[in-house]
């Protein structure tokens, strides 16, 4: 492979490209799940969070290119066109994909997208739920991407506001929701003092555990929440209680050992003098991988 097909082949999504020169053997290659790193997305040319995973490289008798790229909730693209036009797998979560002067289409899980050559787009996750994809591209005289101007929050608002989830008020609890996330990772046990009710119950895989049990468990470290990818969210209200479901990917330190699973958690939420508090928060444990 030449350098500059190689060069190329780095600006295809913005991202350094693993090395998968083995490919070029005659036999058969495996390239294992775990084995191939992360890249975090440049800012100049995606906002929000991003990692890509390369999966397959070019080779001297090919010219496709595959990553899985993972959107953050809110993360997206620049715009962005290909020569010769690019697929996208949508794996995981709910999206957005645009064309240039033409109105933002929602995407979800088990959809595949064809955007044609040289079509100016951008493409990235919901506002309320994390996304992920396979895109597979090719080179054309050494090109694979022409990355123009990043979508501004502003042009985001109003490309996603048409195909915006829910009422405000379940807007208002996945909001509520989100924050708490943060403010588990951040250990701001105050500020989740404040959310948790009294009464609250924690269901995890180990065990049951009151507030206070399980603010000492955030404040001392035993379990350090790190990030929680949202994939799928819905919120159901029965008087003045709101049920949220969410399909989520959580990395943990749990005993020193960082991990990542797959989980459904159950929130619920009441009323109290005005404002919503946490009083039940259950993870059931997925068997698919993360």
């Amino acid at each position: 492979m030449t350098r500059a097909i190689f060069v190329a082949l780095i600006a295809l999504v913005g991202f350094a490209a693993t090395d998968l020169r083995t490919q070029d053997t005659a036999d058969i290659v495996i390239s294992r799940v775990g084995t191939r790193p992360l890249r975090v997305g440049p800012v100049e040319n995606f906002t929000g969070t991003v990692h890509a995973e390369t999966l397959f490289d070019t080779t001297a008798m090919t010219r496709a290119y595959g990553a899985s790229v993972s959107f953050a909730a809110g993360a997206r693209t620049a715009w962005h066109s290909h020569p010769r036009g690019q697929t996208l797998i949508v794996t995981s979560g709910v999206g957005r994909v645009q064309r240039f002067g033409k109105p933002a289409q929602e995407i979800r899980t088990g959809d595949v997208v064809w955007i044609p050559p040289d079509v100016k787009t951008w493409h990235g996750a919901s506002p309320n739920d994390a996304m992920t994809h396979i895109a597979v591209q090719e080179y054309l005289d050494g090109r694979v991407v022409e990355w123009y101007e990043r979508v501004s929050d502003a042009d985001y608002a109003r490309a996603t506001s048409g195909a915006a989830q829910g009422t405000p008020q379940e807007q208002e609890i996945l909001s509520l929701s989100r924050t708490k996330w943060r403010w588990m990772s951040e250990r701001k046990v105050d500020s989740l003092a404040a959310l948790f009710h009294d009464e609250a119950v924690f269901v995890h895989m180990g065990g049951t555990m009151s507030k206070t049990q399980e603010l000492d468990v955030i404040r001392g470290g035993m379990i350090q929440y790190k990030t929680a990818e949202i994939q799928e969210a819905s919120v159901r209200f029965i008087g003045s209680t709101a049920i949220l479901l969410n399909r989520i990917r959580l990395t943990a330190v749990v005993g020193g050992n960082e991990v990542i699973n797959p989980f459904v958690v159950t929130e619920v939420y009441v009323q109290q003098n005005g404002a919503w508090k946490l009083v039940s928060l259950s993870f059931t444990r997925l068997l698919t991988p993360p």
